[in-house]
């Protein structure tokens, strides 16, 4: 008991010291100054947002190509691979291809990938990070 008072006690003198020495050093404290700030904006302002319209669903996925992309998130592959297997055990006429998409972002990174989705892949399916 006597142990945890005297703990208690030192912690206090300890706290009292640092607050009192937190100061200017014993200077006293300058008043704000007078004037004018000036503050900019951090937001800015955005460009105009050109909507999109979703892509059409496709009636039926018999004999059609589905590309499942990985952005390169951790851990997403192992997802991916998941559905692919999903994929071919329920779908076995659907194909199914696994690419891993070089650096990392939208699709101005990746413009030859993007590409080959184009022209030859029916859907996509894109496993992005959180």
């Amino acid at each position: 008991m006597k142990w945890y008072i005297s703990a208690g006690l030192i912690t206090l003198l300890c706290l009292g010291l640092i607050c009192s020495s937190s100061g200017l050093n014993g200077k006293a404290q300058a008043a704000p100054a007078e004037g004018k700030i000036t503050v900019l904006n951090p937001l800015g302002t955005p460009p105009p947002i050109t909507l999109k319209p979703m892509a059409p669903r496709l009636d039926s996925l018999d004999g059609k190509t589905i590309y499942f992309v990985n952005d390169g998130y951790i851990g997403s592959d192992n997802v991916l691979y998941e559905m692919i297997d999903w994929f071919k055990a329920n779908y076995p006429n659907t194909k199914a291809l696994y690419k891993r998409k070089g650096g990392g972002g939208f699709e101005s990174e990746d413009p030859e990938l993007w590409a080959e989705i184009e022209k030859e892949g029916d859907a996509v399916i894109i496993g992005m990070g959180h």
